[in-house]
């Protein structure tokens, strides 16, 4: 037996032997004389059937799914509950077979039972409290005794609560609770697990002085998720921080109850987005869980995500392909993939060497397969054209035959909202790879335990390599200027965990709808997948607001030069075809869409004729072939670019 089961047996002794001595207590109390006699005589006849049962009503009443030191209003209820059913089971005994058919007297009555119930809640109840004040003041102690960092919290009361937990557990390390700033006036002169709230955060400034004043200077800002809502003004207070000098931190974790969790700085992007789609959570543990699953580009800003996500929701083995040798390195050595219960291995391999591929996947045989191995870049694809056909197109293609052959039952092809009404190779190599993979979707349709091949698009990930807002800060370190291709452009945006969830929450749909297939044709089912990201940002807006989060004003101190679209480029980006046709998948902040196309005799030729397009280096074949496979692609144009007296009006203004 390991430690955490012998823990869990003890505990169990502890609650049966508390049972016995709660009925014998209660006797004592209640009874004396040839009263107390008379049932102590008969109770190695009743004793041990209660015992047995009130363990059977312990373990149903889930007294030992959680730990003493975390013990809390639910683990009280469930001991209520056990409590309670314990003292009506010996109440309906007494009165109905006890009473009237054995003894002709109660062996208990009413006022013994209630004092039973009352004796026995304590007795369950009172050392698991008495443990959790113990580790409490213990972990009190320590956090006095280390060298912690004097810290004030920011944010409102249930996420305040959940922070104190956390450094109480042990679980964010190094951090003192001095004080509680909120945005809600009415917290101000409570308390929260014995740390006071001290004001709002337009008391920052004075809160930080009378701590000075005092000997014990705040060292560090922690803002929870509340503090940074519109409503709680996060840019004020972030500039406030800054003016201040104080590092302003935010807690991440990977799991519930904040497990793993870490300190990391709050960066400008953490307050560009809209709030954050929340995922179903117990949805993704139950498709991962258990699982192989197979990352392509796992090294990559999104495949390192979708990584961790994996990891994070429980999945058994996890192989990551990588054709850069650097980038599988730094990945394998993640912390959390070193400190998860996952079996996780790396391969140097490249999604266009067709048979180092297949000896991949049939090798480690993966149920999910996570495609995020891609050229991405607009500028480089029109300038080289041949490396975005041979990756984009014959990896995904080789990806996902291999899949195929190997067994995998979902096939996730990481795509892009460029692929829509594609004007750059990037976008029609994206394209064409997800048409590839609807028409095996369609072709496997009907067959039992099919494998499913879908794609998901995204927006622009913010903090990925390469992307717009890691260029802006690095643009403003230097002093400016920021560089805007055109005044009007607009993008979506998400986060790079709003996008590995939605491909775990993609590929958890695709396989339920495998019920689909003997009762609808391949037309029916979703293939593509896009995340609900609001509003598009108006890149010229996002520049401002990122010279001003800085401490800055456009214009004045830090300039934005509008430089021109790029080839390839376009204003705005769209989701979904104009005659892709939507479904509902009943999944909040995730949209679908069905496909279009499923030809695979017509792709394959396709293919052939782009095999020979690279063979001789011919373009203008290869975009022959796209625009028989996407009549959009034929109505590509360059980008309008900004007249130069708007390009100084919107300076000017600025």
């Amino acid at each position: 037996m390991n430690q955490q089961g012998l823990k869990k047996a003890l505990i169990v002794v502890h609650d049966l032997v508390v049972t016995g001595v709660a009925v014998l207590a209660t006797f004592y109390v209640r009874f004396d004389g040839s009263f107390l006699y008379d049932r102590l005589v008969h109770l190695p006849l009743f004793l041990p059937p209660f015992v047995a049962f009130a363990g059977v009503v312990y373990w149903f009443s889930q007294l030992y799914k959680s730990k003493w030191r975390f013990a809390s209003l639910p683990d009280l209820f469930n001991i209520f509950r056990a409590a309670t059913i314990l003292a009506v089971v010996l109440l309906v005994v007494d009165y109905l077979l006890v009473s009237p058919q054995l003894r002709g007297t109660f062996f208990f009555g009413k006022i013994t039972i209630a004092l039973y119930w009352l004796i026995q809640m304590f007795l369950l109840g009172g050392p698991r409290l008495a443990f959790r004040y113990m580790k409490y003041a213990r972990s009190r102690h320590t956090l006095q005794r280390d060298a912690s960092t004097p810290t004030l919290l920011l944010g409102r009361g249930s996420d305040i609560e959940v922070i104190l937990r956390a450094i109480e557990a042990g679980t964010v390390k190094k951090t003192q609770p001095k004080g509680i700033l909120t945005w809600r006036s009415d917290d101000v002169g409570q308390s929260m697990r014995g740390v006071p709230v001290l004001g709002t955060f337009a008391d920052l400034d004075q809160v930080i002085q009378d701590f000075h004043e005092r000997g014990t200077p705040i060292r560090r800002l922690l803002a929870t998720p509340s503090a940074l809502m519109p409503e709680a003004h996060p840019d004020m207070l972030l500039a406030r921080a800054r003016r201040l000098g104080l590092p302003l931190v935010r807690v991440t974790s990977l799991g519930e109850g904040m497990r793993d969790a870490e300190l990391a700085p709050l960066e400008i992007e953490d307050l560009l987005l809209r709030p954050t789609v929340q995922i179903d959570r117990k949805r993704l543990e139950n498709f991962i869980r258990g699982k192989r699953v197979l990352v392509t580009g796992g090294g990559g800003s999104i495949g390192s995500e979708i990584c961790t996500r994996v990891v994070a929701f429980g999945a058994s083995d996890l192989m990551i392909l990588e054709s850069s040798e650097p980038s599988l390195h730094h990945i394998l050595e993640n912390p959390t993939l070193l400190s998860s219960d996952t079996n996780v291995d790396g391969v140097i391999a490249d999604v266009r060497d067709r048979d180092r591929v297949r000896e991949v996947m049939n090798g480690f045989q993966p149920e999910v397969v996570f495609h995020a191995a891609a050229l991405k870049h607009v500028p480089y694809l029109e300038k080289n054209w041949t490396e975005g056909v041979k990756t984009n197109v014959f990896g995904s293609v080789n990806v996902a035959d291999a899949a195929v052959e190997a067994g995998a039952d979902t096939i996730v092809m990481i795509s892009t909202d460029k692929a829509i009404d594609p004007v750059s190779m990037l976008g029609a190599t994206k394209r064409f790879a997800e048409m590839y993979g609807q028409a095996l979707d369609a072709e496997f349709m009907g067959r039992n335990g099919a494998t499913r091949i879908i794609a998901v698009r995204f927006g622009n990930v913010l903090g990925s390599v390469g992307s717009v807002v890691p260029k802006f800060k690095a643009q403003i370190a230097r002093g400016g200027p920021l560089t805007v291709t055109h005044p009007d452009m607009v993008r979506y945006f998400m986060t790079t965990r709003e996008a590995a969830d939605l491909v775990l929450t993609s590929a958890s749909h695709a396989e339920e709808s495998r019920a689909l297939t003997e009762r609808t044709n391949g037309d029916e089912r979703a293939s593509v997948y896009v995340l609900k990201m609001g509003q598009p940002v108006k890149i010229y807006e996002l520049a401002e607001r990122m010279i001003r989060l800085a401490g800055y004003e456009p214009g004045e101190d830090i300039e934005i030069q509008v430089t021109g679209t790029r080839p390839g480029e376009r204003l705005h980006e769209i989701l979904f075809a104009r005659e892709e046709p939507r479904t509902e998948i009943g999944i909040d902040g995730v949209m679908a869409a069905k496909p279009i196309f499923a030809d695979r005799d017509r792709v394959d030729q396709w293919l052939q004729i782009l095999t020979r397009s690279l063979a001789n280096g011919d373009r203008a074949l290869a975009e022959q072939v796209f625009e028989d496979a996407i009549p959009e692609f034929k109505r590509r144009k360059p980008a309008p670019q900004p007249a130069e007296p708007v390009q100084q009006a919107r300076l000017a203004s600025s």
